[in-house]
């Protein structure tokens, strides 16, 4: 089978992601966008187009697995790629997500079906960026679920799109304020930011996604068609860092939508919350934790800011000059000569590691934000060794997680010292959830089946008493109060006193987070 590059642009602003798609399609001549418009699943199907700079090239239907649109996209892409590879005809293929769609999942799908991901791109518009992270609605109840038994809001989801992509193509906006840049580069300081400009390619096509209230487009071109063995169960379902199928209902996988319903990410419907306004009442769930790792502020330089409306690398050629030759004086350069990647063509062509972008998200060994402060917005890190008190830390919970419009860490319990514990915060809702003991409770000879990139964090944060255990949340916000942070965290320690009686005397303490954790 030829080899296929395969580019994954995904995020809930779906402006910004459609006029990314459409700038690689007009910079990679031969490349086609494939995707799967989840917002029919309520008629039992998930309608699947392929289309090209011109159009529309094939459609169709993939049946629902499961009474699940997000599984039934699982099951659908990989034989459609490699459909596409098969044909040998397709430089690249950009698989556009819908909304909700999260990249981490259909990364790991790809290449599980031996397909190669060359990029992870997510569409960005900066000017949207406080009112998805402060939005706590159930993507359910704003029309994004990807699945019946999808329980993720519109703020995790949108933050968990953010911070896997090691790409942001960032949508220019004269909406967007010094506040909003800054939030975007404290939340993943470490992102490739490429700028796309608004104008004639940023329309994408938007009149060539299918009708949902009606059929299928006409084909416009002609693609191999798919027999009933490639979309059968051959290529099963891939599995998840936690054992579960890939392809369950339950955790969803993020897509962008392109049904007549409104689209989050625009500014009519996702409005500015006040400053103070961020966050609605606490509601604790279980989830996911990304943390991507910031470099000092020192070694950014090369990820600098250019000047807004002016992304140099999206210069289109003069009118008529081919963008396919280089047009030099008296003819000295061959018009067969290849034009200089875009940076978003780079990017989306640059390599990505599945197993090393997972290992960044998961929370034993991300090396979260450190402390910012510009244009109103700061990053505040916590760290400390000493355990929680259960009760004290649940009964600060809520104002813990409306504080800011992002927080994630690692942390642990007096009551349970061996649980390493993951907080993922969002939008007003709190996911805590257990992901395995911490590297000190385990017998050396276990040391030997860990991942090297964890047993360097953890020796990182190594403690003479208490190993790798520690306290590490990360808040990022505009407004956020510092002191009071602290001062609450603090609070929420053992005392003294309660330190000093001994691991014995900790585990009998009150178990205030056991219906949380579902112990």
């Amino acid at each position: 089978m030829p080899d296929l590059s395969v580019a994954i642009v995904a995020g809930l602003h779906a402006d910004a992601r459609r006029a990314t798609v459409a700038r690689l399609l007009h910079d990679v001549p031969g490349s086609v966008v494939l995707h799967h418009d989840l917002a029919t699943a309520a008629a039992g199907t998930v309608v699947r187009t392929i289309r090209d700079a011109t159009g529309i090239l094939d459609a169709g239907e993939a049946p629902l697995v499961n009474d699940c649109a997000c599984c039934a996209l699982r099951e659908d892409l990989v034989p459609e790629l490699r459909r596409l590879a098969a044909a040998g005809q397709v430089r690249l293929a950009i698989v556009e997500l819908w909304d909700s769609v999260e990249p981490k999942a259909m990364a790991e799908v790809v290449v599980s079906g031996g397909l190669t991901v060359t990029g992870v791109i997510t569409a960005v518009d900066p000017a949207l960026l406080l009112p998805c992270l402060g939005n706590g609605d159930d993507l359910a109840d704003a029309g994004l679920a990807a699945a019946a038994t999808d329980r993720r809001t519109v703020a995790d989801t949108f933050a968990r799109q953010l911070e896997y992509a090691p790409t942001l193509a960032i949508l220019d906006s004269e909406e967007a304020d010094d506040e909003d840049w800054e939030l975007l580069e404290q939340l993943h300081p470490t992102a490739r930011q490429v700028h796309i400009r608004q104008g004639d390619l940023a329309s994408s096509h938007r009149d060539e996604y299918v009708d949902l209230a009606g059929s299928a487009p006409s084909v416009r071109g002609e693609l191999p068609s798919p027999t009933p063995s490639e979309h059968g169960g051959s290529a099963g379902p891939a599995r998840d860092e936690r054992g579960d199928s890939v392809g369950s209902a339950e955790g969803a996988c993020g897509d962008s939508a392109d049904s007549a319903r409104p689209v989050p990410g625009t500014s009519a419907d996702l409005a500015r919350p006040a400053r103070g306004d961020l966050v609605g009442p606490v509601e604790l769930v279980s989830g996911d934790l990304v943390g991507p790792a910031r470099p000092e502020r020192g070694d950014l330089a090369d990820l600098a800011r250019p000047e807004r409306g002016a992304p140099a690398d999206l210069a289109l050629p003069a009118r008529g000059h081919s963008p396919g030759s280089i047009q030099g004086k008296r003819g000295d350069l061959a018009s067969s000569a290849p034009p200089p990647r875009s940076e978003l063509v780079s990017a989306a062509l640059a390599g990505f590691d599945v197993e090393a972008a997972a290992a960044a998200q998961h929370p034993a060994c991300a090396l979260l934000p450190v402390e910012a402060d510009a244009y109103g917005v700061s990053t505040f890190v916590w760290h400390r060794c000493r355990p929680f008190h259960p009760e004290r830390l649940y009964a600060a919970l809520e104002d813990l997680t409306c504080a800011a419009a992002r927080s994630r860490g690692r942390f642990w319990l007096a009551d349970k010292p061996d649980a390493l514990l993951h907080w993922d915060a969002a939008g007003g809702a709190l996911c805590v959830e257990g992901v395995g003991p911490w590297l000190a409770s385990l017998p050396d000879a276990a040391w030997e089946s860990v991942p090297p990139v964890r047993r360097a964090a953890a020796a990182l944060d190594w403690h003479p008493e208490h190993g790798d255990r520690c306290q590490h949340l990360v808040f990022t916000s505009p407004g956020l109060d510092r002191d009071g942070l602290e001062r609450l965290l603090d609070h929420c320690l053992l005392t003294d006193t309660e330190y000093a009686a001994g691991r014995a005397a900790w585990e009998r303490l009150p178990p205030a987070f056991d219906t949380l954790l579902e112990i």
